[in-house]
C-alpha cells in the first residue's frame, strides 16, 4: 500500500473541507451593529441620531482608514466618532418637514493590508427604518399625592379630547397645552399605587404610577353633648379642595337610636361642609366619619 499517496489524498480532502471555512472567516473583518432605535420621540429640533457600533476584528485592517457613511434618500452622509468612544459612530439626521420616518443603510469603507500593499474594502448593512413618535407621555409631575391634589402629566401631542384614568377611575382632566395635561386625584382608597393612563382618539398612553396618600379630615361637633330633640352642627374640613364630582361622606354611629341626621357631602372645589345632627333617644357613643382616601375620624357624642 502506498502510504504517501494515501496521506496526500487525506491532505487534499482536508484542504477542500477547510477552504470554504477559511473564505468565510476571511470576510469577518468588521462587525457593524446598528444601534438606532426603530422609534424615536419627536423633539423640537427635529434632528434624530443614527448610531452604529463598528468593531474591527482583523489586525490587517488599518483603523485610521475607516469611513462610515449613512445612505438616506440616495445621499451619503459621513458618520463621526462619538466623543469618548472608540467604536461608536453617529450621524444627526435633520428630518425633512412633513415626514415622520426615514429608511437608510450604512456603508463602512476601509483599507486592509495585503501581500501587495493595501486593498480597499467595504461593508454594507441591511436596509433599516426608523419612525418618529409625535404623541407620548414623559412623566408625572409627582408620583404620590392625596385626594383632590392637582397633578400634571408632561409629554407631547396632547389634545383637548384626552382624558386621564387612574386605575379604573376617570379623573377630571384639564388640557393645559400640547405638552401638558393636569388632573385632580379622585377619591380612591389610600395607601396604594394606581396606573395613570392618557386616553384619546390617537390611542392610550401609559403615564406612570401614582400613589394615593392618606389625607386628613378635621371634624368638629359643637356642642358634643345635646339634649333629646336638640341639634348640634357637624363640620368637616379637608386640606385640598374636593375634586370635580365632590366627595361623598359616610357617617355611621354606634348609637343609631340617638342620632338623626341627613347625608353630607363636600361639593367640588369646596374644602368644608356642615350638617345638623339632632338628638334622638338618650345615649352615649361616637360618630364615625369616612371619606375614601382620607383617614377615619371618630367624634364622641352624648344625647341626654
Amino acid at each position: 500500500m502506498d502510504t504517501s499517496a494515501s496521506k496526500s489524498t487525506q491532505r487534499n480532502w482536508l484542504l477542500c473541507l477547510l477552504a470554504p471555512l477559511a473564505l468565510l472567516l476571511s470576510g469577518c473583518n468588521i462587525n457593524v451593529t446598528d444601534l438606532t432605535p426603530s422609534v424615536m420621540r419627536a423633539n423640537p429640533s427635529n434632528v434624530y441620531t443614527i448610531t452604529a457600533q463598528i468593531a474591527v476584528k482583523n489586525s490587517a485592517i488599518i483603523k485610521e482608514t475607516l469611513r462610515p457613511e449613512v445612505i438616506i434618500d440616495g445621499k451619503a452622509h459621513p458618520m463621526s466618532q462619538a466623543p469618548g468612544s472608540g467604536k461608536l459612530y453617529e450621524y444627526d439626521f435633520p428630518m425633512p418637514v412633513g415626514r415622520s420616518d426615514a429608511t437608510y443603510y450604512i456603508i463602512v469603507q476601509y483599507e486592509k493590508k495585503t501581500e501587495n500593499g493595501r486593498a480597499l474594502k467595504e461593508v454594507v448593512t441591511e436596509l433599516n427604518n426608523f419612525s418618529i413618535e409625535n404623541r407620548y407621555s414623559v412623566e408625572l409631575e409627582v408620583d404620590r399625592a392625596p385626594v383632590g391634589t392637582r397633578v400634571a402629566v408632561l409629554g407631547r401631542g396632547f389634545t383637548r379630547e384626552d382624558k386621564i384614568m387612574i386605575g379604573d377611575r376617570p379623573a377630571a382632566t384639564r388640557f393645559d397645552s400640547s405638552t401638558s395635561l393636569s388632573f385632580y386625584v379622585p377619591s380612591l382608597p389610600e395607601g396604594r399605587g394606581y396606573p395613570v393612563k392618557v386616553l384619546g382618539i390617537a390611542g392610550e398612553i401609559y403615564a406612570g404610577s401614582l400613589r394615593v396618600d392618606t389625607s386628613t379630615v378635621r371634624a368638629s361637633l359643637r356642642p358634643s353633648s345635646i339634649a333629646q330633640g336638640q341639634s348640634t352642627t357637624l363640620t368637616l374640613t379637608i386640606p385640598e379642595p374636593a375634586p370635580p364630582g365632590g366627595l361623598q361622606v359616610q357617617v355611621t354611629t354606634d348609637i343609631p337610636q340617638s342620632i338623626i341626621m341627613d347625608r353630607i357631602s363636600i361639593q367640588a372645589g369646596q374644602r368644608s361642609a356642615s350638617t345638623p345632627v339632632r338628638g334622638g333617644s338618650p345615649g352615649q357613643g361616637s360618630l364615625f366619619v369616612e371619606i375614601t382616601g382620607y383617614s377615619e375620624v371618630v367624634i364622641p357624642i352624648t344625647v341626654n
